[in-house]
C-alpha cells in the first residue's frame, strides 16, 4: 500500500506540473435541467457584512462542498481579521466555466454569479482557458480530491471479457465497438452490440480526459503528446474509429448514468450502453443507488440489478485532480482572495480530507488513507490505477477540442419548434422580445455547433398551420446535410411567427417515426423538440391514455434490441412547459430533458442539447 500511495501522489505531482503549462442534466437530480446551469441564481447569495467568496465547481462535487462551505461558514477559521467570511457554492460544468472566463464572465443571469475561485473537475481546463484568452485568469491550483478516469462496464460484461484477471485498455475497447458480431462474438447476442457512450468533451472531464486518452493509445505514448501526433494519419484513424462508435455525446455523464440506471429498473441495462467513460466516484454513486451522486429530498438509494465495475485502462489514465484556482480576474478583491485561502486550508485539514473520502473520492492530503467507499466491493479498486497519462500542454489541450470537433461521430438531427401562441408571449416581464424571439436566436447560434457533413432539419408545430385541421407540423427544410443549408436554416428560423395550440403528443410521434423511418446507422440519429405548453390539439380528452400509448411507442422503438435507435431530447420552456411529461418522453428513448423555465436560460440550454451530437 505504501509504494502504491506514493506511486499516486507521484502522479499526482506530474498532473500538477501540467496545471500550468496545460488546464442539470442532461440529467442530473430529478433528471431534468441544463447541463451548463449553476447551482442557484446570483440573487440567493447575500454575505451581507462578511467577505462574500463564490465558488463555482463541477457538478460531480457540488454535495460534499456545499456541505464543506457550511461547515466552514459556522467555524471560528471563517475571518479576515475581525471580518467574518461566508463561502457560497454553485455548480457549473467544467466546459461552460472554462466558456465563461474566456468570455469574460459577464451574464450573470446565464452564467451565474461571478466566482472568486473556481473548481473545475480537472487542471487540464485551467490550461485551455488560458491558452484560449492569451493571458492567465486561471493561475495553477492546489488539488484537494482525486478521482481517476475510468472505464465503466457492467459487472457481467466485463467478466465475459475475461476483466480482471485479463488486462483492457482503449485499443480493446476499440476493436469491440467496431466489431460488427458485437456481443454474439461471446455468446450473448441477446446484448446486442458493443455500445459505447462518451462525453462531449468540450463540457466534461470524463470527455477531455477519454479523448485525450485516446490520442496518447494511438501514439502509444504516455507523456509529451505533441500537436504533430493528433495529426498523424494512423492517429487520426485510431481517434475516428473511436468517435464512430459512441452511440450519443452527452454534456455531462449524469446523461449516461441516470438513463443507464432507469434502464435497469426496467431490466434493459445490458443492452443500453456497453461501456462508458466516467470517472471511478462516478461508478461508487451508480453501485450504491444514486447514479448523479445527488440524493433528493425524499429519494432513497436503490442498488441496481447490474452493477458497474471500473475498468482501469492498461494504456494508462488521467486524474481528475479538483484544483481549487483562485481567480486572477478584476472582479476578485484582495481580501476575497485572502479568505479563499482561509477556505483552501480549511478544506486540506485531515478531518476535511477524511469527509471527501465518504463522497468517494480520493483525499487530496496524503495524511489521510484511501479507504471505503474505495474499495472492491463498489466495483472499483484502490490499488488502481497503475499507469497515469501525463496532462499535455495547453497548446495539445485546444488542439485536441479542435481535432474533436472534425472526428467526432456525425449526426442526423431533425429540429422540432412548438410555434403555438403562447410562444408570442413576453419572455420576462416588461421586455420587448417574445420567447419565440429568445428561441429564435439560440437556435441559430446552436447550428454553428453541427459540422458540414452532419444533417439538420426543421420542423415547427402547432394547430392551425393550415386550412386542413389535420396538420399539425409543417417541415420549412428536410434533414440534409447541414453545410448545405445552414444558410436556409438560419432564415427559416428567423422567419418563424406563434399560431396557436400545441399538438404535443401528434408531433412527437410523427417526427419520432420519421426519423426512424429514415434511420442512418452510421450516424447519431434524434429528435431535439421544444416546446413551452403541455398537449392542446383540441381534439382529444384521453390524455393519459394518449402519452401511455406514445411513451410505449418511444420504449419500443429505443430499446437496446432495437436496429434503429433514435433519441428524443426535449426542452421544456418557460413557466408553463410541461416538463414532467418532457422528461418522461426522452427518458423513454434513453434521453435526456433539459429545462429552460427561464427563458433566459434557453441559448445555454440549447448549447447543451446539441452537444449530444
Amino acid at each position: 500500500m505504501t509504494k502504491m500511495r506514493s506511486a499516486f501522489f507521484l502522479s499526482c505531482a506530474v498532473l500538477l506540473a501540467g496545471c500550468v503549462v496545460s488546464t442539470k442534466s442532461g440529467t442530473v437530480g430529478n433528471g431534468t435541467g441544463s447541463g451548463n446551469g449553476t447551482g442557484s441564481s446570483p440573487a440567493t447569495f447575500n454575505p451581507g457584512k462578511c467577505i462574500g467568496v463564490e465558488m463555482a465547481v463541477s457538478s460531480e462535487k457540488i454535495a460534499v462542498l456545499t456541505e464543506l462551505a457550511k461547515n466552514f461558514n459556522d467555524s471560528k477559521q471563517a475571518k479576515v481579521g475581525k471580518t467574518c467570511v461566508t463561502v457560497h457554492v454553485s455548480k457549473k460544468s467544467s466546459g461552460a466555466a472554462a466558456k465563461a472566463l474566456i468570455a469574460g464572465w459577464t451574464n450573470a443571469d446565464t452564467d451565474g454569479p461571478q466566482p472568486v475561485v473556481w473548481s473545475p473537475a480537472a487542471s487540464g481546463w485551467a490550461g485551455i482557458v488560458n491558452q484560449r484568452a492569451g493571458k492567465t485568469i486561471a493561475p495553477e491550483g492546489k488539488p484537494f480530491m482525486l478521482t481517476p478516469l475510468v472505464i465503466a462496464m457492467p459487472a457481467k460484461m466485463a467478466s465475459v471479457l475475461g476483466y480482471p484477471a485479463k488486462a483492457l485498455g482503449f485499443k480493446d475497447i476499440v476493436e469491440l465497438a467496431n466489431d460488427p458480431m458485437g456481443w454474439a462474438k461471446y455468446n450473448h447476442p441477446e446484448w446486442g452490440p458493443f455500445r459505447l457512450g462518451k462525453t462531449n468533451p468540450n463540457f466534461s472531464t470524463s470527455g477531455l480526459n477519454f479523448t485525450v486518452a485516446q490520442y496518447y493509445a494511438a501514439t502509444g505514448k504516455t507523456r509529451d503528446l505533441t500537436t504533430e501526433d493528433l495529426d498523424r494519419p494512423d492517429v487520426v484513424k485510431f481517434s475516428t474509429s473511436v468517435e464512430n462508435s459512441v452511440v450519443h455525446y452527452g454534456d455531462i455523464t449524469m446523461t449516461f448514468l441516470n438513463n443507464w440506471f432507469a434502464a435497469d429498473v426496467r431490466g434493459s441495462a445490458l443492452s443500453y450502453a456497453s461501456a462508458v467513460a466516467v470517472e471511478e466516484k462516478s461508478v461508487i454513486d451508480y453501485n450504491l443507488g444514486n447514479p448523479d451522486g445527488e440524493l433528493a429530498a425524499g429519494e432513497r438509494p436503490r442498488a441496481p440489478r447490474e452493477p458497474l465495475v471500473a475498468i482501469y485502462p492498461s494504456e494508462g489514465t488521467l486524474y481528475s485532480d479538483s484544483p481549487f484556482i483562485v481567480l486572477d480576474a478584476p472582479w476578485v478583491s484582495p481580501d476575497q482572495k485572502q479568505a479563499a485561502q482561509l477556505f483552501q486550508d480549511f478544506v486540506l485539514t485531515p478531518e476535511n480530507q477524511a469527509k471527501v473520502l465518504t463522497y468517494g473520492f480520493r483525499p487530496g492530503n496524503p495524511a489521510v488513507a484511501i479507504g471505503s467507499p474505495i474499495e472492491l466491493k463498489n466495483g472499483v479498486d484502490p490499488a488502481q490505477p497503475t499507469a497515469v497519462l501525463d496532462v499535455p500542454s495547453p497548446a495539445v489541450m485546444v488542439k485536441v477540442l479542435d481535432t474533436w470537433a472534425t472526428q467526432r461521430k456525425a449526426a442526423r438531427v431533425m429540429l422540432v419548434m412548438d410555434v403555438s401562441g403562447s410562444m408570442g408571449e413576453p419572455a420576462v416581464a416588461s421586455s420587448p422580445e417574445t420567447k419565440l424571439d429568445l428561441a429564435k436566436r439560440a437556435a441559430i447560434s446552436a447550428l454553428d455547433q453541427f459540422k458540414d457533413d452532419d444533417e439538420v432539419g426543421l420542423r415547427i408545430f402547432s394547430t392551425g398551420l393550415s386550412a386542413d385541421p389535420t396538420v399539425s407540423y409543417i417541415d420549412l427544410l428536410p434533414v440534409g446535410p447541414i453545410g448545405q443549408q445552414r444558410e436556409g436554416l438560419r432564415l427559416k428560423i428567423q422567419e418563424l411567427t406563434p399560431v396557436q395550440g400545441t399538438p404535443l403528443y401528434d408531433v412527437t410521434s410523427a417526427a419520432f417515426t420519421a426519423m426512424t423511418e429514415s434511420f442512418d446507422p452510421k450516424k447519431i440519429n434524434a429528435v431535439v423538440l421544444l416546446t413551452d405548453g403541455k398537449n392542446d390539439d383540441g381534439k382529444r380528452a384521453d390524455d393519459v391514455q394518449q402519452l401511455n400509448q406514445l411513451t410505449q411507442t418511444l420504449q419500443a422503438g429505443s430499446e437496446g434490441g432495437s436496429a434503429r435507435p433514435v433519441r428524443l431530447f426535449t426542452i421544456g420552456y418557460g413557466k408553463d412547459a410541461d416538463l414532467a411529461t418532457l422528461r418522461q418522453l426522452a427518458e423513454a428513448t434513453r434521453a435526456a430533458a433539459y429545462d429552460a423555465s427561464n427563458p433566459a436560460t434557453i441559448e445555454q440550454v440549447f448549447t447543451a442539447v446539441v452537444s449530444n451530437f
